[in-house]
């Protein structure tokens, strides 16, 4: 996992590379085309002008995440409008339900929305393979609080956004490095002694917690 380094501060916060060589490989998933899709499989060519066309209805910024550790409630920037509109279409959709705060390092981030367990690779290829674009111009930077979204692995030299992980900042002072590559696109107006208790906890060497840290639950709030 290609990720930022607490110490060398390196410009390098990316979406979780799903490997484990102690589990068996599931089947290979299979989804029938030929289903009547409520919306498109996403993908780069139509994922910008579907989130143009999705925030035109649905104009809700405000989400709960609950965790075994409480409730961190977030406001999404409507100026950022395709990754608040990617947040509200994927909550909608149920894929954060059951997903990870997989990544965390105290008083820098904790980082969401993977895990191992194949449901959640099922749900993405379900869903669609897509990358957004950063929006780092809108004025909003890296401060203690606000969720950004990291880049995605693949043939990324621009760090276009992963669209199903997240990060949360939690460094004080902010993580003012980040600013730039990374867009930001909310911040927790509730709920930081939350992020702070996550971000506490004891990991291995890859940032992982020892204990599996669930996003049991993400809604709309308004």
């Amino acid at each position: 996992m290609n990720c930022e380094d607490k110490q060398s501060k390196q410009k390098t916060i990316s979406e979780h590379n799903q490997t484990s060589s102690t589990k068996k490989a599931d089947k290979p998933v299979v989804i029938n085309e030929e289903e009547e899709r409520e919306y498109p499989k996403l993908n780069n060519k139509n994922a910008m002008f579907f989130f143009q066309e999705y925030d035109k209805k649905h104009k809700e910024n405000k989400v709960r995440i609950t965790t075994d550790f409480g409730d961190i409630d977030i406001l999404l920037f409507n100026e950022t409008l395709y990754h608040r509109s990617n947040f509200i279409f994927l909550t909608k959709q149920k894929y954060f339900n059951g997903t990870q705060f997989y990544r965390v390092i105290d008083n820098f981030i904790i980082q969401g929305g993977n895990s191992d367990d194949r449901k959640t690779a099922r749900k993405r290829a379900d869903i669609g393979k897509y990358l957004l674009p950063t929006d780092t111009k809108k004025g909003f930077k890296h401060e203690r609080g606000v969720i950004s979204m990291p880049s995605g692995e693949i043939d990324n030299p621009h760090k276009l956004a992963s669209p199903f992980e997240f990060f949360i900042v939690c460094q004080k002072g902010g993580a003012h490095f980040l600013n730039g590559d990374y867009t930001v696109f909310g911040k927790v107006i509730k709920g930081m002694e939350v992020v702070d208790k996550i971000a506490a906890v004891e990991t291995d060497e890859g940032d992982w917690p020892d204990k599996n840290i669930y996003i049991r639950n993400v809604k709309i709030l308004k």
